[in-house]
């Protein structure tokens, strides 16, 4: 981990002390700097959990990842930086299948004390900021309303509050995990015609004002709560956007 080249990479200067203050500029300088995407998977080019790799990509080349990428090299720069810090697994809701399988979704817990955060910057258009880990007490962030209770015995759920009501993010739990564990199914994201990765290309990042995203041939761009909505008409208009919207080239 070099940790001059990430923190370059995110645009961050400040504070290294591993606080809850410091970990909240961490996360909103890496979701405002890296995208999720997942345009590795639709140019045949696959995607291991190698941090080596991983870093090379995101930091070296300037590119962006899905969750196993993003919330694994972000794990990475917290634990370098001294965070107590885990990585969890959760199962991502979707309204015609139900939650998915264990290991779905890798996200982060991180402690302080007595307390602990749900850490997550590989989710797309989720939370600014980590959420504290307790009941039923909704939290305002800059890109809503959430809330997280207990799904069962097992699980705890993170929702989105809209309107008076909950729609489900993900469930979770809080066991330690090693990166092998999500192997399978990042393998799965990728090659799978059922996950929802390979059905078409996909790049999104926030900005201070909205979220510019690129899904399939549509190009969405939300500012100040205003979005408009246009379509790309060849490959060469696609990677003149990826270079003038996301510097990826």
């Amino acid at each position: 981990m070099d940790i001059e080249k990430y923190l370059h990479r995110i645009s961050y200067s400040g504070s290294l002390e591993p606080r809850l203050d410091v970990l909240k500029k961490l996360q909103i300088k890496h979701l405002l700097s890296i995208p999720f995407e997942n345009l590795d998977i639709h140019n045949n080019t696959q995607i291991e959990l190698s941090i080596d790799r991983v870093f090379e990509k995101i930091v070296i080349q300037n590119r962006g990842g899905f969750c196993y990428e993003l919330n694994g090299i972000f794990f990475e720069l917290l634990i370098a930086l001294n965070f107590s810090a885990k990585r969890i697994s959760a199962r991502v809701f979707n309204k015609n299948k139900g939650y998915g399988e264990e290991f779905d979704h890798f996200a982060i817990i991180v402690s302080f004390n007595d307390e602990e955060y749900l850490v997550d910057v590989g989710f797309g258009d989720f939370t600014f900021e980590p959420l504290k880990l307790v009941l039923d007490e909704i939290q305002n962030d800059k890109n809503g309303e959430y809330i997280i209770d207990k799904y069962d015995d097992r699980y705890f759920r993170v929702n989105k509050v809209e309107n008076g009501n909950n729609t489900p993010e993900y469930i979770f739990k809080t066991d330690k995990r090693a990166l092998k564990d999500y192997r399978e199914m990042c393998i799965y994201h990728q090659t799978s015609p059922n996950s929802h990765f390979t059905i078409k290309r996909l790049i999104s990042l926030p900005t201070e004002n909205g979220r510019i995203t690129i899904s399939g041939n549509k190009l969405k761009i939300t500012e100040f709560g205003s979005t408009s909505e246009t379509e790309i008409k060849s490959e060469t208009e696609f990677k003149k956007l990826l270079n003038d919207l996301f510097n990826i080239k």
